[in-house]
């Protein structure tokens, strides 16, 4: 027989029982609810199989197995994730800023490859203060997607891509990876590849797991054979070392060069040291890595764990010991105020955040450098989308392959209420792309106000230089443009581009340059455009500031004096470019254009949607040398509509655009009385300029009945 106590304890047991199986058939019902309300798509989603069309995604490799077998290249997303922007250039022997991407696993916006629909996605846009940029995710291989690389060179700035072990599951890589000599060289050897194929420049290499003294000499052969076959491949790529596993074998980061690691950066580009170090430690590895010192890069976290100075919005301190001590810098998760949601927005605080890294670190890239230069200050991501200053679409994107060259533009925190206000404003009208800069205010009537957009190393030659600019303004609101030349005898020169002569205040440049205003047909109404020619041979143009200024003022009107006025102009594109140098667009007839998995889907009523994968290219084989296609669609009506040509839109629709010779249209609407469908390639070239529609290359598919 129980004690009564005991029996106490029994019945407690039993209730906690019933009460478990309760609560186990409370969440069984709401499983089933769920379910219910869940369509069967979401419940059971497929496995992704890269070999199945789809929309293009960027995305890694995560087995080894999968790295040997090459299947990357078979994926149908390969094509999609090359690169298009070429970068050709060494490392200048100076202290550098590399930057490591950190942004939750990575793989989010950035992803889809010929853009997203979030206007908010993350970017970066201070490139100037930057050589290299590193794509990080915590898989075996991380390769950049395509826009990351585009944009970055672009700017000038290399593209690594990570390669990284680490927990248990890095162990088991890593046995198989060291096992032998020939398979650390073939496993070398396929990293090259994907590398060269995708259009990067080389790669970190992550190690963070305790290997066996004996892995040692092979995981030397792999970092060594890595760096010679990317030399050899890629002038000017990098093969750089983090700081962790040591000569030893042990993972004991070591946040310094010594003689425990420095084994691995003698055969490798550079090593990224971890970020715990101490004041003294930059200083320390410089003297240790000898003439190399420079290949050093002292990590920083922006999140502050335990790095020197606490990150945040102090990382400038941890720059300002690293430059002291003679070594570059790394930056690691610059992405921390917009995951962390830093006030007061996005914008500001990127803008703020990187103004401090400017002020402790300085400029290291200068643009225009060649010719033609072309920027829209498009940011790549905006609530619309605009060609030769017609808006072609109001939809919400992002696609950092579309960043045009970013300006200079200097942060100015709490600016005050009477002066300019220059930013890039979304909500405002866009002439290419979906970017501008703004400037807002007020600004006395004798008045000039400048900013700074470009630091530049253009070497002019005899020809004349064009210089064309498109404005929107309100009033008397206008902008020109104050270039700054300097001559091989360091004779500067400043010549200001403006609309009308400027008595005012033209004491302050060497020469005024009246621009030649017009409207291109077509356009929507308010973009001017400005050009003006310059000769200025054997001279450098150093500089661009955009000038404010009013038109006509009026010296005698009552009032008082200096009042100021309100302020409003929108630069919307800057092309520089040689005066003999036209931009010729091929006939559509040199084009050859296909279609490929062509996919129809019933949707109701006649109506169903297409998905087909177009591909083009210049039937005499030559290779393409225009940056991007913008990609449209046309319905054609069973019957033709009076005004509209047979057309069941009054223009063609805008899909999106494409920096590679293919476009994926996934899933397009064909209203049940279309007849077919005209897809339009429209060919842009480096000048920013676009071909007519009415003359790029096309394909019509006819619509497909469905029973």
């Amino acid at each position: 027989m129980l004690s009564l106590p005991l029996k106490f304890d029994c019945l407690r047991r039993r209730n906690i029982v019933k009460l478990l199986k309760l609560v186990r058939n409370k969440l069984q019902n709401l499983l089933c609810f769920v379910k219910m309300s869940v369509s069967e798509p979401e419940l059971q989603s497929p496995p992704f199989d890269p070999t199945k069309p789809t929309l293009p995604i960027s995305y890694p490799i995560k087995t080894l197995k999968d790295l040997e077998s090459r299947s990357y290249f078979n994926s149908f997303h390969y094509p999609f994730n090359k690169a298009s922007v070429p970068l050709k250039s060494v490392l200048p022997n100076r202290r550098r800023l590399l930057v490591c991407h950190d942004l939750a696993g990575g793989y989010l916006d950035d992803k889809w490859v010929q853009g997203g629909t979030n206007p908010e996605a993350y970017g970066i846009w201070h490139w100037y203060l930057m050589d290299v940029f590193v794509y990080f995710s915590h898989t075996l291989v991380t390769l950049p997607p395509p826009c990351w690389t585009n944009t970055a060179h672009r700017h000038g700035v290399k593209v690594l891509g990570t390669f990284i072990t680490e927990w248990d599951e890095g162990k088991v890589v890593c046995n198989e990876l060291l096992s032998t000599k020939e398979s650390a060289h073939m496993y070398a050897e396929r990293l090259a590849e994907l590398a060269v194929a995708l259009g990067f420049d080389g790669w970190l290499i992550n190690m963070e797991v305790k290997l066996d003294p004996g892995q040692i000499p092979n995981m030397k052969e792999f970092v060594n054979h890595l760096t010679q076959t990317m030399h050899s491949s890629v002038p000017g790529s990098l093969v750089i070392w983090y700081d962790s596993v040591t000569i030893h074998g042990d993972l004991l980061w070591q946040n310094q060069l010594n003689d425990k690691n420095k084994p691995f950066f003698d055969i490798c580009d550079g090593i990224f040291v971890n970020y715990t170090w101490k004041e003294n430690y930059p200083r320390d590895s410089a003297a240790v890595a000898g003439d190399r010192n420079f290949d050093v890069y002292m990590g920083i976290d922006v999140f502050g764990r335990n790095t020197f100075g606490g990150g945040q919005w102090n990382t400038n301190d941890a720059l300002d010991v690293i430059k002291k001590g003679e070594t570059s810098a790394a930056i690691f998760a610059p992405a921390w105020n917009y995951e962390t949601h830093q006030l007061p927005n996005f914008q500001t605080s990127q803008n703020r955040w990187w103004g401090l890294v400017e002020k402790s670190w300085g400029i290291v890239q200068n643009y225009p450098k060649d010719l033609p230069f072309y920027t829209n200050f498009d940011q790549g991501h905006g609530h619309h989308f605009s060609v030769d200053g017609a808006e072609i679409s109001n939809d919400p994107w992002n696609n950092l392959s579309c960043q045009g060259f970013q300006p200079l533009l200097e942060f100015v925190d709490n600016p005050t209420l009477d002066s300019i206000q220059t930013l890039v404003d979304f909500n405002e009208a866009s002439y290419s792309g979906g970017g501008n800069i703004t400037f807002k205010g007020t600004l006395e009537d004798n008045a000039f106000f400048t900013r700074r957009l470009f630091h530049g190393e253009l070497l002019l030659g005899d020809l004349p230089v064009n210089f064309t600019y498109s404005v929107k303004s309100e009033g008397d609101s206008q902008l020109g443009l104050s270039l700054q030349f300097s001559s091989t005898m360091n004779k500067s020169t400043s010549i200001l581009l403006a609309s009308q002569e400027i008595y005012q205040f033209s004491s302050k440049f060497s020469q005024v340059i009246t621009t030649r205003p017009h409207e291109k047909p077509g356009n929507s109404p308010g973009w001017v455009i400005q050009e003006a020619s310059i000769a200025m041979n054997g001279y450098k143009l150093t500089e661009i500031h955009a000038v404010c200024y009013r038109s006509k003022p009026e010296f005698n009107k009552p009032g008082p004096a200096h009042n100021p006025v309100k302020y409003f102009a929108v630069l919307g594109h800057i092309t520089i470019k040689n005066s003999e140098k036209k931009s010729g667009f091929p006939p559509s007839s040199s084009w050859l254009v296909e279609a490929q998995f062509i996919k129809w889907t019933f949707v109701s009523r006649g109506s169903k949607t297409l998905s087909v994968k177009l591909i083009w290219k210049l039937k005499d084989g030559t290779d393409t040398v225009f940056p991007n296609y913008n990609i449209y669609a046309k319905k054609l009506a069973k019957q033709v509509v009076s005004d509209r040509d047979g057309s069941l839109e009054d223009v063609p629709k805008y899909l999106g655009m494409a920096h590679v010779e293919t476009f994926y249209v996934s899933d397009l609407s064909v209203p049940c009385e279309t007849s077919s469908l005209k897809f339009v390639v429209q060919v842009c070239a480096a000048d920013g300029t676009c071909q007519k529609l009415d003359d790029c290359p096309t394909f019509s598919i006819d619509v497909k009945e469905m029973l």
